[in-house]
């Protein structure tokens, strides 16, 4: 019975090791760069979401092309407004 709690212990150990590895590189490679977005709604057709479906398309917001200022014509850039409150 000792052994089966030192068994569980180590898996949950090593659990907790990945979660606290993986949850800040996740963060932080979706903050620097690049996400998954759903894009919505009529605003961006015809090029996104064409015929007036319903159904919402995804798109992969690339982060990193904006750091380097490799915005090139015909592009569709998204911009969000952040609010701070003091």
């Amino acid at each position: 019975m000792a052994q089966a709690q030192g068994f569980g212990r180590r898996y949950i150990k090593a659990f907790f090791k990945g979660f606290f590895v993986a949850v800040p590189v996740t963060v932080t490679f979706l903050d620097r760069v690049a996400c998954v977005a759903r894009v919505e709604g009529a605003s961006m057709q015809p090029s996104l979401n064409p015929g007036g479906r319903q159904a919402s398309d995804v798109v992969l917001l690339n982060h990193w092309s904006i750091r380097n200022y490799d915005v090139q014509r015909g592009d569709i850039v998204s911009l969000v407004h952040c609010y701070k409150t003091l």
